[in-house]
């Protein structure tokens, strides 16, 4: 090391020795003379070692501008070791210049890849390159938006984009370059905080409301900046609830008026089966409704037009975050709490106009049980398209089928019920009173037919069942009980496939049929019947039976089955 390094040197050193002994850290005179001593010999020994401290120390201090002088003066001092760069790289990235903290890291790495000796080159096996954290940021950003809608707001800059466009403006950001650079800090690559910022830049708001005649579509959106667009009719809907989830912090914004492509059959395919995974996974559900009045009282929201509506019920079941808001966008009761899912008011109003219960309406979980419940909560629904009666309960059941606009609601609502009783085994749902079905017989025309409630079997106690077997056991005869105890050990599970209906049941021969008189001039009939294994019973239908006895009998057969 020449005379004018070495002066340099020492310099700075002493610089460095004032910094540490004001800062009352534990480091002598001596300390710092003998890295002096040792920086002629080894300039990564003490004197890096004692560098790096100050660095640290100043990191700490967020003196950002000194620590990157230091580290500035490091790759000075010798531009051929990786220390100084690495050293670059922290100081930048808390100091959030991010493009440059990455540079700096490059750097770092080719250097340790050049390095002459193999202690240093192992190093390099310490860190991951930007390449390998650039793969996996991805790989976890296609995984989030999985779940994702296909096509969102940006509600920063106004324009409709698509999932492309959404990975470009991240990666684009200073979000993505923040995770980027701390995630090259790391030997092995953390993936919890990729996942978390990934989860916090895409978080999207989703809208329910009642669609209005002439909503915005894609095609008057598209290309297009939604706030520059005049504001005249159900447009002002669209660029307020944008204005509202910019203004709460969130940069995607869904809306089904115009995010969907109606005429590209196998989006809309794709949306329908996929919109209660959306609303599931949104940060916020904004429910608008655009019925209900300024300073509006309590009982408002049950009247409203969006409480009628079909796809409105899993609108509002799927998401964990809901906020009401009225004609004039302000919130509903002026509620101004963040979830109005917490709200006791809110809560007991939804419960008691649509029947659901209020732990389902906070905290609702999809699946096949309670289906006949299910069915009841969606019976006084409806929809503009027939079939939506049908499809708009897909996600409340975790359903998928195909969605084939046209084929009319009792085809549609029969291909649900067939999926239900065909996947769970659950035969409520042939619990119904109404006109019956062309898609089957058993299952119901349409879905107001589950608007009575299901019936429910009393429960027996212990002491009940063991009075009512010590009675049988006087009047039935133990061949007639094991003969019934087999049928039921070997009835098969309920079966649906290919609009043909397999159940478990026992079949009873009837041997009367006898009507009750003075019923000529009457709609419906009364039937006496009498049937093998049964107790005598009275039947109401519209049909006209033919009456017969074991005395008279007749060449038809009438089964009763259970």
């Amino acid at each position: 090391m020449g005379v004018e390094a070495s002066t340099s040197v020492v310099e700075w050193l002493d610089s460095l020795l004032e910094f540490v002994v004001e800062g009352g850290e534990d480091a002598s005179d001596a300390d710092v003379r003998t890295a002096i001593l040792a920086a002629e010999d080894d300039e990564d020994s003490p004197l890096s070692l004692l560098f790096a401290h100050r660095d640290t120390v100043r990191l700490g201090r967020n003196l950002y501008v000194e620590s990157l002088s230091d580290a500035e003066k490091a790759v000075e001092l010798n531009p051929l070791s990786y220390r100084g760069y690495e050293l670059k790289h922290a100081a930048l990235h808390r100091a959030q210049r991010y493009d440059e903290a990455i540079e700096a890291f490059t750097i770092m790495l080719s250097k340790l890849n050049d390095a002459p000796d193999a202690q240093t080159c192992r190093l390099r096996q310490q860190y991951v390159s930007c390449s390998e954290a650039e793969d996996a940021i991805r790989t976890t950003i296609h995984a989030h938006l999985d779940n994702a809608p296909l096509r969102v707001f940006n509600t920063s800059t106004g324009h409709l984009c698509n999932r492309e466009a959404q990975i470009r403006a991240f990666v684009e950001s200073t979000e993505y370059k923040k995770i980027l650079s701390s995630s090259l800090k790391h030997g092995l690559l953390d993936m919890k905080p990729i996942k978390e910022a990934v989860a916090t830049y895409f978080r999207w708001v989703m809208l329910s409301h009642r669609w209005e005649r002439k909503e915005p579509l894609l095609r008057d959106i598209q290309d297009k900046v939604v706030y520059d667009l005049d504001p005249l009719g159900t447009m002002v809907k669209l660029q307020k609830f944008c204005k509202i989830a910019r203004d709460a912090g969130y940069r995607w914004a869904w809306s089904d008026t115009c995010c969907i492509d109606q005429n590209n059959n196998a989006e809309v395919q794709r949306s329908v089966n996929s919109m209660f995974v959306w609303y599931r996974n949104s940060a916020l559900t904004i429910v608008y409704l655009s019925d209900v009045l300024p300073s509006s009282k309590s009982g408002t929201l049950a009247n409203s037009a969006w409480n009628t509506r079909g796809w409105t019920v899993q609108e509002f079941l799927a998401p964990a975050v809901v906020l009401f808001y009225q004609a004039d966008w302000t919130l509903y009761l002026e509620d101004c709490s963040p979830n109005h899912k917490e709200s006791v008011v809110i809560m007991h109003e939804l419960k008691d106009s649509t029947g659901i219960d209020t732990r389902a309406l906070v905290a609702f979980r999809p699946g096949m049980t309670n289906a006949r419940e299910k069915l009841q909560w969606a019976s006084t629904r409806v929809t503009t398209m027939q079939e939506d009666v049908a499809y708009s309960l897909f996600g409340i059941f975790g359903i998928h089928l195909p969605v084939i606009y046209g084929e009319t609601k009792q085809n549609a609502l029969g291909r649900l019920l067939q999926e239900i009783v065909a996947r769970s085994g659950d035969i409520t749902a042939l619990d119904w009173i109404g006109k019956s079905s062309k898609f089957n017989s058993c299952l119901p025309a349409d879905i107001t037919s589950y608007k009575t409630p299901p019936y429910i079997l009393s429960s027996l106690s212990e002491d009940e069942m063991q009075t009512s077997v010590s009675r049988l056991q006087n009047v039935v005869a133990a061949e007639s009980a094991s003969i019934l105890y087999i049928l039921l050990d070997k009835l098969s599970a309920p079966r649906f496939a290919n609009c043909r209906l397999q159940l478990p049941c026992i079949v009873f021969p009837v041997t009367e049929i006898r009507r009750r008189r003075g019923q000529d001039q009457e709609t419906r009939f009364t039937y006496h019947f009498k049937a093998d294994g049964l107790q005598d019973l009275s039947i109401t239908t519209e049909d006209r039976l033919v009456q017969f006895s074991r005395a008279k009998p007749t060449q038809q057969t009438f089964l009763l089955i259970h």
